[in-house]
């Protein structure tokens, strides 16, 4: 390795951790982070299922709702400033979502974009056609197939470095696994190879702490009293600076709010990690189990000691299908007695059910502030609250039905107990998720470039 080699960083930001996320710490990161990539990690396990029946409405649609006014903040300062930008932005919909960046280009005066939709994610065909389990359930997939929403494959970092490699300024992605978007810029970037296991760890590492953006910088940390983190409200998102070995310098910009420290980094790794030793990805089974995290100034975590063996020969696939439909009342009680009418208002609504017929199951009769969250158990021994929500939920094979359980806690207003007031309801079509695994060999993942 060259002595420039050594010298290289790649400073990757992070601008959103999720499809809501604040917009304004991208707008910062690529105004004043010296980056060289701007990730937006925005797909869920069931965004992908709600974009794509978004998509089936109308075919230019589909891809995240805040695509649009995203790459309106973003794309004069990230293109001044040489920072291309990676994102599964492109949820059900990738081309259509290279086509709008490029639209929104032209509109801002920037011509000469280079665009690429990385496509291949959607399996449903492939799916449809094999004789496959869920994994949660053991189901087979077969029996659900009038009720299928959507297959999606999680790909891996292969097809975005190629479009990296091929010039693309801004990737946008369909499913992809959420630090593959961060480690195929550092495949780009240093050359490593696509077998290079323990590189890849390491890397794998670094993006599955980047993935959620203000997570790491102590949004999700912060816990008054205990875990002070200041600033919240103008919170900083994540700078990763790596170099040609993969380790790692977790930062946010100085003047932003928020902390990086050894417990935000310790926090983040944990994350929805069930192995430590074995965390299936598509580019690498990485090994956390030796991660080691060190402070090294204010703001500054080094972490080190990913490691990973051979991928799998197979993919996660989420597969989305409808699940009937859940219905929701809530309705407010203060003052004196306020639990007590609360009781009393979820016992009427129970036994009203009951009484009328109403085909629901999986009925929840919650008083949110007192048990919704722990239930009876835990609430037992507080002292009764000033003020209660009761809630009532549950499921439906029919949307009618669904919506006779708002209905009945409405009728609380003036059918009793007293004093009731702000009543809510709302009834909807539930999409489910489970997963199957699909053997690497029917995934063809491919980019198309799109100019503006």
């Amino acid at each position: 390795m060259t002595v420039t080699q050594r010298q290289h960083l790649v400073r990757i930001g992070a601008g959103a951790g999720y499809s809501g996320d604040r917009i304004e710490p991208a707008v910062e990161l690529a105004e004043r982070g010296a980056l060289d990539y701007l990730v937006f990690e925005c797909l869920a396990e069931r965004t992908i299922a709600i974009a794509q029946q978004a998509r089936s409405k109308d075919p230019e649609h589909g891809y995240d709702p805040l695509l649009e006014t995203r790459m309106k903040a973003v794309l004069p300062a990230a293109l001044r400033n040489g920072v291309r930008i990676v994102s599964n932005m492109g949820a059900a919909n990738p081309l259509a979502a290279a086509r709008k960046t490029a639209e929104v280009a032209r509109s801002l005066g920037l011509g000469g974009l280079r665009i690429a939709a990385v496509t291949g994610d959607d399996v449903l065909d492939a799916v449809r056609s094999g004789d496959y389990c869920f994994e949660e359930s053991g189901e087979r997939v077969a029996d659900y197939d009038a009720r299928l929403v959507a297959a999606n494959a999680y790909l891996g970092a292969g097809a975005l470095v190629e479009a990296l490699a091929a010039g693309a300024q801004i990737v946008l992605t369909g499913r992809v696994a959420d630090p593959s978007l961060f480690v195929a810029p550092l495949i780009h970037e240093f050359g490593w190879r696509m077998d290079d296991w323990p590189t890849l760890g390491q890397a794998t590492v670094i993006g599955h702490l980047m993935e959620c953006a203000g997570q790491i910088t102590g949004g999700y940390f912060a816990d008054p009293g205990f875990k002070d983190v200041p600033a919240l409200a103008r919170l900083g998102f994540p700078i990763a600076e790596v170099d040609a070995n993969g380790a790692v310098i977790i930062t946010k910009l100085e003047d932003a709010g928020g902390r990086v420290t050894e417990a935000t980094c310790k926090e983040q790794l944990l994350y929805e990690i069930h192995d430590p030793g074995r965390y299936l990805q598509p580019d690498v089974v990485a090994d956390f189990s030796r991660v080691r995290v060190e402070l090294e100034g204010p703001d500054r975590v080094r972490v080190s000691g990913g490691n990973g063996g051979p991928r799998t020969g197979t993919l996660k696939v989420s597969v989305a299908y409808f699940d009937g439909f859940i219905g929701e009342g809530q309705i407010s009680y203060a003052g004196p007695g306020a639990m007590v009418r609360a009781r009393l208002a979820l016992d009427i609504v129970r036994e009203r059910l009951a009484l009328t017929g109403a085909q629901a199951h999986e009925v929840r009769f919650d008083l949110i502030g007192v048990n919704a969250l722990h239930g009876e158990a835990l609430a037992a021994g507080f002292a009764e609250p000033y003020e209660v929500r009761a809630r009532v939920s549950g499921r439906a094979a029919s949307l009618a039905q669904a919506v006779q359980i708002g209905n009945e806690v409405e009728t609380l207003y003036t059918n009793g107990p007293a004093g009731g007031g702000g009543v809510t309801k709302s009834a909807r079509e539930v999409v489910a998720v489970q997963s199957v695994l699909l053997p690497r060999e029917l995934v063809k993942p491919t980019f198309t470039m799109v100019e503006a």
